[in-house]
């Protein structure tokens, strides 16, 4: 799900002039201060979509003609494509306040695409300098940083500096969470990729938890998991079913994958080695070279792990390349478990400070 950053313009991007708040003129464009190297930042580096949300009061009337509007606001957006930063939309309210209109903000009148489409509006953010501004993004559900003077407590930041703006936004961590339900399971995922290895995990299998504990906690990512699933039946649906939502976790926490190494292990354990071999590259596929001797190790049966990574590289986009080699069926498959997670880890580093896709394609 894309994430947004819904721009307010006059007072936000540009300056307000004070006394009629139209920009009408190229003598009156002024670009808001820090606004082109931030802002530029912030769409080379994050994965937010800009979307330019304006009240413009009375365009296309006598009051404010058209024609006043359009050389002031191209020259604008000039400005900005030449910095590399584009917006995807521009959404412009003509109405009075007076009016009323749905389309005015706060009202989300012309939003209904990011509202009943696939984007992630929790962890999107509303950017202006009005409490119009604010309580669009209430009535959004999103986030909101106002750009003044004055504290606004229904704010997330609030902050006269684009420099601060994109400190705060760069510092949030890529966090992701998943619900699934069947007939079968329902399972909670919640991932921080940018987190210290804290985990609280629940799938009512025991040596399943202590698996996946080895994801968290050697992975430097923190891990809620809590599955409810039919264990009176057996294993099969709990352990493919976390699989399935642990992968869409990922994937949908690495977001656009700007700036990670993609690839990523090998790990001795004891009599063990295991070599994992990981690619965040936006296509499924397992080699599985482990042969187990015991049914089951712990509860958990020993036929059900390939069927875990198979179930994550599916829902995760990514090859998985895993082979161990020894004699102790539990050393073997946490050496496994162990190489997976610091896989995980050294894949979603974000490494390139120029925060490059690591693809020729453009895209993963």
């Amino acid at each position: 799900m894309k994430k947004v950053l819904f721009i307010d313009r006059d007072g936000t991007l540009i300056l307000e002039p004070p006394t009629d708040f139209q920009v009408d003129s190229l003598e009156k464009l002024e670009f808001y201060p820090g606004v082109f190297q931030n802002l530029s930042k912030i769409a080379k580096e994050l994965d937010f979509e800009l979307v330019m949300v304006t009240n413009q009061d009375g365009l296309g009337t006598e009051s404010f003609p058209v024609e006043d509007f359009i050389k002031p606001h191209e020259k604008m957006l000039k400005a900005f494509e030449n910095e590399g930063i584009i917006f995807n939309e521009i959404l412009i309210d003509k109405s009075f306040e007076s009016e009323n209109s749905l389309n005015r903000k706060p009202g989300t009148g012309m939003l209904g695409k990011y509202i009943y489409g696939n984007y992630d509006l929790e962890n999107s953010f509303v950017v202006g300098d009005r409490t119009t501004d604010i309580q669009l993004a209430k009535n959004l559900g999103s986030k909101s940083i106002f750009i003044s003077e004055i504290q606004n407590n229904d704010a997330n930041l609030t902050t006269e500096s684009w420099s601060e703006i994109y400190q705060y936004l760069k510092q949030i961590p890529r966090k992701a969470t998943v619900f699934r339900k069947t007939n079968e399971t329902e399972i909670e995922i919640q991932i921080n990729l940018d987190g210290s290895g804290k985990s609280e995990i629940s799938t009512g299998l025991n040596f399943f938890d202590h698996m996946l504990e080895q994801i968290s906690k050697h992975g430097n990512l923190d891990l809620k998991i809590k599955v409810i699933g039919d264990l009176q039946v057996d294993e099969h649906h709990t352990i493919e079913d976390t699989g399935i939502v642990l992968g869409e976790a990922i994937l949908k926490a690495l977001g656009k994958k700007k700036g990670i190494e993609r690839y990523g292990f090998l790990l001795p354990m004891d009599d063990c080695l295991a070599q994992v071999a990981l690619d965040f590259g936006g296509r499924s596929w397992l080699v599985w070279k482990a042969n187990f001797t015991r049914e089951k190790i712990g509860d958990v049966p020993t036929e059900m792990f390939e069927h875990f990574f198979k179930s994550f590289t599916d829902s995760a986009k990514c090859n998985l390349n895993i082979k161990v080699e020894g004699e102790n069926e539990h050393h073997k498959i946490e050496s496994i478990f162990k190489a997976f997670a610091k896989s995980i880890k050294m894949a979603v580093n974000q490494s390139d400070q120029n925060f490059n896709v690591p693809s020729t394609k453009g895209s993963l």
